[in-house]
């Protein structure tokens, strides 16, 4: 899958969620979200053999956008937490490409070396806390930049106040605390794409699709998340038809600018 088709799809579906539960299973994960009408999903390297279900989803759902998260691009600490993690170690940048990440999210900076490996092969989603990370970072080829952790850092008051000083150009994706009830902030500040994890399904909900592995019941609570953000990006963007247009369509209208060259 190309560069633009991923980013395309991030776009299309305007969410992007972190799949951190080893209780559920992969695919059947992949497929619910697939009934939702959400084709990507971003497999946190938090859980247990990440390469290992990584390769599994992209075998079983060759055309689903399957991406990795929590990498940690930096030689040093990740030397030193798989000296202590021999059994399960954090996965290079490389090794999640090798088992067929299309995108690549981090909740922290990428390295020069890792944004001179894969920038402009494989979209590239970095963790920011400042304007000025979100800049250096989108300067050296970041495609949208992640908010982590969004709640802590101010929520959607944080992305609308920073937001001016990034001049409306790069694309936030905010991630950490988000839920039905600050997703209309967050587009209305400018977001695109949000990302979350299970924690915004209500917890006796995600507790009943866990021990019975229910997931059409996920399928359902994903689809209203779907819902939510489809209507409120068409209420703010009324022109503009986020499952037909092109990045640079959706570029021009939003003025935000996704490092698509």
């Amino acid at each position: 899958m190309t560069l633009q088709a991923t980013i395309a799809t991030l776009l299309k579906d305007g969410f992007i969620l972190v799949f951190n539960q080893d209780k559920l299973d992969i695919v059947k994960t992949a497929e619910a979200l697939i009934a939702a009408g959400i084709y990507n999903m971003e497999v946190t390297c938090r859980i247990k053999k990440p390469l290992e279900k990584l390769s599994r989803l992209r075998k079983e759902l060759p055309d689903f956008v399957a991406g990795a998260a929590s990498l940690i691009d930096w030689p040093g600490m990740l030397d030193v937490y798989n000296a202590a993690h021999a059994d399960d170690p954090l996965p290079t940048l490389q090794q999640v490409v090798d088992a067929g990440a299309t995108y690549l999210v981090s909740a922290v900076n990428f390295s020069d070396a890792g944004f001179a490996q894969f920038s402009g092969k494989v979209p590239m989603i970095p963790g920011c806390g400042t304007a000025t990370e979100i800049v250096s970072q989108y300067a050296k080829g970041a495609n949208l930049c992640k908010v982590f952790p969004a709640k802590e850092l101010g929520g959607p008051a944080y992305v609308k106040a920073v937001d001016p000083a990034i001049h409306k150009t790069i694309s936030l994706v905010p991630t950490g605390g988000t839920n039905a009830g600050n997703i209309p902030d967050y587009i209305g500040a400018g977001v695109l794409v949000l990302g979350g994890s299970f924690s915004m399904i209500e917890k006796a909900t995600l507790a009943k699709i866990v021990e019975e592995q229910d997931y059409k019941l996920l399928a359902q609570e994903l689809t209203v998340v779907k819902a939510l953000i489809d209507r409120l990006r068409k209420e703010k963007y009324p022109g503009l038809d986020f499952g037909g247009a092109s990045v640079e369509q959706i570029s021009r209208t939003t003025g935000r600018d996704f490092n698509v060259r």
